[in-house]
């Protein structure tokens, strides 16, 4: 079975979304492994921050049927998918890697490129999955975090939601 991470974001009512985000993981998923939620501004749009972070479980699903079911725990949280990209969200869930999946099935490119790009992203994932190599780069995530110099390295900051 593929290790899968995910990230989760809000910025509407933050704590509850990302609360209800872990809860529905857990009760489809079982057991998760939880980086720490860091509060970080939007990035590409000006809004409130979001809450971020990254979690981890085994699935046996096909990718495709992860996104769909991922996508329904968005959904029953509100969210809204008439807004552009770059706008406030209740709840954003990402399939970051699937196992060590590059390719597109399930109608997303994997590893997602959000992992080199933001450090929203990258802190997280780097906090909880340090040793594991990027698929496609060959590195570790800790190797990544180390030599990240990307917009929002400064702006993390961890809130203590006891998730």
């Amino acid at each position: 079975m593929p290790r899968v991470w995910v990230s989760i974001g809000s910025n509407i009512e933050r704590e509850r979304h990302v609360r209800a985000a872990v809860e529905a993981l857990r009760a489809r998923f079982g057991d998760l492994i939880l980086s720490p939620v860091y509060e970080t501004p939007a990035e590409g749009f000006d809004g409130d921050p979001f809450y971020n972070l990254v979690a981890g479980f085994d699935t046996d699903l096909l990718p495709a049927t992860l996104h769909a079911e991922l996508r329904a725990i968005e959904d029953a949280n509100g969210r809204r998918r008439d807004a552009g990209k770059f706008s406030a969200r209740t709840l954003d869930i990402d399939v970051l890697t699937y196992g060590d999946q590059c390719d597109a099935t399930g109608g997303k490119l994997l590893p997602r490129d959000e992992i080199t790009r933001y450090a929203f992203v990258l802190k997280p994932l780097a906090d909880v999955a340090g040793d594991e190599r990027h698929p496609v780069l060959g590195r570790t995530y800790a190797e990544l975090w180390a030599d990240f110099d990307g917009a929002g390295h400064d702006a993390l900051r961890v809130v203590p939601l006891g998730l």
